[in-house]
């Protein structure tokens, strides 16, 4: 093993002590759900129809990625200029060290957040126009930046079992404090041998209070964003929050799986 069994507790501690801290939610999350009711009714429904065509969207994904699903190519070519080591398939991923694939999934994060706070500046622009275009482009971010640390720790998105995993990520990191703990508790199960498949795909028939929940994140960050000009300061600042909200769960929850099945081979 590359890391010793100390070294992946430690890892392992680390990620536990996030999923705890995940259960305390700032006062500008708490108010940022709480003005949606009022929003809908203000809303024009031109948006209203973007969001529930998410739905279709994301239940593509679900079943076969879509148009959301990423060449896993581009993922090994950087993986092979910062090892130095040829990688042919997804198993030559699993076994580099923990380091690199932190390194390289914050480089990646950084990355992200960038193109999201331009997306978010120039949607911004129009006010509640352009929104409607600013709501399914940073779910495709979100959606590709999850798939890249995914393929970074090991993980095939090409496999439903993988793209239903990113999707409870992508909940995860817009759900609030009971959310996050059901969630979590959802994947305890999916960590445990033998229960991955059957355990998470159950799970398919709540895939579509994702996309409401993702949408109601927005709250009154989003309404600001309605105010034309103004609005490039706010979605400039909410796209970069969320990829980095996203980005951090999903390297702490990809993290973990690796950890945990690496303290597996060190038991046996």
């Amino acid at each position: 093993m590359i890391e010793t069994k100390e070294q992946l507790l430690q890892e392992l501690e680390v990620v536990e002590k996030w999923e705890k801290d995940q259960g305390s939610l700032w006062i500008w999350e708490r108010l940022g759900r709480l003005p949606f009711k009022l929003l809908d009714k203000i809303t024009p429904q031109f948006i209203h129809d973007k969001v529930g065509g998410l739905l279709e969207e994301i239940g593509s994904y679900i079943q076969t990625g879509g148009k959301y699903l990423i060449k896993k190519e581009n993922i090994f070519a950087t993986i092979e200029k910062e090892t130095g080591n040829p990688i042919a398939d997804m198993s030559d991923i699993k076994d580099i060290p923990l380091s690199t694939m932190k390194k390289l999934s914050k480089e990646l994060a950084g990355q992200r957040k960038k193109f999201a706070t331009i997306q978010g500046a120039s949607t911004g622009i129009g006010g509640i126009f352009t929104l409607a275009i600013d709501i399914p482009a940073i779910m495709a971010i979100s959606l590709k930046t999850l798939q890249e640390i995914a393929i970074l720790h090991g993980y095939d998105p090409n496999e439903k079992s993988e793209r239903i995993f990113i999707i409870k990520c992508l909940q995860f990191s817009s759900s609030d404090i009971v959310g996050k703990k059901a969630i979590l508790n959802e994947l305890s199960h999916f960590y445990e041998q033998g229960s991955r498949s059957s355990e998470m795909v159950s799970q398919l028939q709540g895939w579509r209070e994702v996309v409401f929940t993702y949408r109601d994140q927005f709250g009154w960050k989003k309404l600001l964003q309605m105010v034309p000009i103004a609005g490039m300061i706010f979605g400039a600042f909410t796209n970069r929050s969320t990829i980095n909200d996203l980005a951090e769960t999903g390297m702490m929850l990809y993290r973990k799986r690796r950890v945990l099945e690496r303290l597996e081979l060190v038991k046996s």
